[in-house]
């Protein structure tokens, strides 16, 4: 009885990884199919003849984008694989973030993928939160890294003397994005004012 509970302890051990991950692809190559008219979990592929070099390119990141636009005076220049079809089954995508002094990418999550920080230029305070409200923060410099764990709410904040670049890695295709203040105040249909006062104790 002992050795046939070592010998399945032994096995959950050896599969957990591999329980602990996404699927491997099984071809070689499923880019994907952006005008599919069929809806799945991802994207269906394209026919193995229409794939081309450039499926497998971009160069949205080539270009530096305007910080003024907005209030938080970020930009950020995805490359996920709705606009990366190479991408699709990969389980990888990755993020440029631009930031003007003392520009903010406001309290966010990622619900599908954890988050690995490059910062290329300036200096970015990044931080997280986890499940008991514990906050994990670090000012990151140039060069440096900073890993941000699947789903936890985040920010990014850029406290040098100069603009800020970062690129944030994801291990999803589509990691997904949740801002809670749209999510409270910006939802359609509203958020009933009740919960939003009672959340607030303003009630």
């Amino acid at each position: 009885m002992m050795l046939r509970a070592l010998l399945v302890a032994a096995a959950l051990a050896v599969a957990a990884p591999r329980m602990l991950s996404d699927p491997l692809p099984l071809q070689d190559l499923y880019v994907a199919n952006l005008k599919a008219a069929t809806a799945v979990n991802g994207f269906p592929c394209k026919a193995l003849s229409t794939v081309a070099d450039d499926d497998f390119f971009s160069n949205t990141m080539v270009t530096a984008p305007r910080t003024d636009t907005n209030p938080f005076s970020v930009n950020s220049t995805h490359a996920t694989v709705s606009v990366f079809p190479g991408l699709n089954t990969l389980g990888l995508s990755i993020t440029r973030i631009d930031l003007a002094p003392g520009g903010l990418n406001p309290p966010h999550s990622h619900p599908r993928g954890s988050e690995l920080v490059l910062v290329l230029k300036g200096e970015v305070m990044v931080g997280f939160t986890s499940a008991d409200n514990r906050l994990y923060s670090k000012v990151v410099k140039k060069n440096e890294l900073y890993v941000v764990p699947h789903g936890l709410q985040h920010f990014q904040l850029s406290v040098g003397k100069g603009d800020a670049v970062f690129m944030a890695m994801f291990d999803a295709q589509s990691p997904g994005f949740v801002m809670p203040t749209l999510g409270l105040f910006a939802s359609k249909p509203a958020m009933p004012m009740e919960v939003l006062t009672k959340t607030f104790l303003m009630g």
